[in-house]
């Protein structure tokens, strides 16, 4: 058995200067170039941060989850953004981030997680991603 990888927190951006490589993903956990994340991740141009939903928290009521919702802060800075709505593809995805996305003019793409990074592997150029790690 190989080495045990850390668990880390993404608080704040990793510095990167080429795209992520996503080595593992499984319920609750997703390993992004060597390093395991147990939360929800964001991709923003090469950089990895947690996701933070409190501002979505609110709407978790009528949803019975937490969902996505326009008031977090979404890497809107992209031709592309992929969500990946968890290993059931669960995480629930608001009109609202659908409306923004074609205000801007940015396809927006939604899938469970493991098929999100299938397609982060064969193609991310101008893509950010969203990406649940549970349910």
């Amino acid at each position: 058995m190989g080495a045990a990888v850390p668990i880390v927190e993404a608080n704040e951006y990793v510095e990167r200067e080429d795209q992520v490589r996503i080595e593992n993903f499984s319920f609750g956990s997703i390993q992004i170039d060597g390093r395991t994340y147990a939360h929800d991740v964001v991709i923003d141009r090469g950089q990895i941060r947690k996701r933070r939903k409190g501002a979505s928290r609110r709407h978790r009521v009528s949803y019975g989850h937490t969902p996505l919702s326009a008031e977090e802060k979404i890497p809107w800075r992209c031709r592309r953004l992929v969500i990946g709505t968890g290993a059931a593809g669960a995480l629930p995805v608001m009109d609202s981030v659908q409306a923004e996305a074609r205000r801007r003019d940015i396809e927006l793409v939604t899938l469970p997680t493991k098929r999100a990074i299938d397609l982060l592997g064969t193609d991310a150029k101008d893509t950010n991603a969203i990406l649940h790690v549970t349910c």
